[in-house]
C-alpha cells in the first residue's frame, strides 16, 4: 500500500474536487470515507486554524476546545506557511 500512497492521495483529491459543487454528495462522501472520530478531528483542527488566524492565544484555544497546547501549536506551525493550504483556504472563504 505504501508504494501507491501518493497516487491514492492524488486520486482522493480529484474525487473531492469533482464532487465539490454538490454539497449533499460531498457531505455524504466525507462522512462515509472518514470515521466519525476522524471527521470530528478535522472539524476541530479547522476551528484551531480559524482562531489562530484571528490572533487568539494558543492557551485560550486549547482550553476552549479541550485540547493540549501542542495540538494548537501544530496548527500554528502550518499557519506560518505563507502559501500553505490553510492560509489560501481562509482567503478563499473570506472573499
Amino acid at each position: 500500500m505504501k508504494n501507491n500512497s501518493e497516487q491514492y492521495k492524488k486520486e482522493i483529491i480529484e474525487v473531492i474536487y469533482k464532487i465539490s459543487k454538490d454539497k449533499e454528495l460531498l457531505g455524504d462522501f466525507i462522512k462515509e470515507i472518514l470515521t466519525p472520530r476522524e471527521f470530528d478531528n478535522i472539524g476541530v483542527r479547522w476551528q484551531i486554524v480559524k482562531r489562530i488566524a484571528k490572533g487568539e492565544h494558543h492557551q485560550a484555544i486549547a482550553e476552549d476546545l479541550h485540547l493540549g497546547v501542542a495540538t494548537v501549536t501544530r496548527g500554528s506551525r502550518e499557519m506560518r506557511k505563507k502559501n500553505g493550504g490553510f492560509r489560501r483556504a481562509l482567503k478563499v472563504i473570506h472573499r
